[in-house]
């Protein structure tokens, strides 16, 4: 029967319901398993709450590895997350030139919020030189007018 959904498909809203309701042990048992079947959605959300501790103990090094597996998978959110934690060295060994790559693929992707970060981070030289022109570029990319932030 076509356009019926999967039980996969079932799944993930159920478990997407669930993190977004806060019921994280709950996300975690709908989610999990297809995590491990590398559903990015699924590895995105599980990522996020082994970062954080939600519903499980907290492990940033194994959310770095989900987060990497959804960002391959050019999951946007995945990409910028992982950005951010290679900017920040959270699970991972901090390295700005991979999270100016990364957080550049999630723009590219559609995601604006990944500009306005690069924006941020080449404004007041986090892990780079301070490049006002760069900040600009990538504000502007944002949508937003650079004269209001650099």
């Amino acid at each position: 029967m076509t356009g019926s959904i999967s039980e996969d498909d079932m799944l993930l809203a159920s478990g997407i319901a669930a993190f977004e309701a806060k019921e994280f042990r709950r996300a975690w048992q709908l989610l999990q398993p297809l995590s491990d079947k590398q559903v990015a959605d699924a590895q995105y959300r599980v990522a996020i709450m082994q970062q954080n501790g939600l519903g499980v103990v907290a492990d940033p090094a194994a959310a770095a590895g989900l987060m990497a597996a959804a960002a391959a998978q050019n999951f946007a959110l995945a990409q910028h997350s992982l950005g951010i934690m290679n900017l920040f060295g959270e699970g991972v060994v901090q390295n700005t030139a991979e999270a100016v790559r990364l957080l550049e693929l999630a723009g590219d992707s559609g995601l604006a919020g990944a500009w306005s970060t690069l924006g941020m981070i080449y404004s007041e030289g986090q892990g780079v030189p301070v490049d006002k022109e760069q900040a600009a570029e990538y504000y502007t990319r944002a949508g937003f007018n650079p004269d209001e932030f650099v």
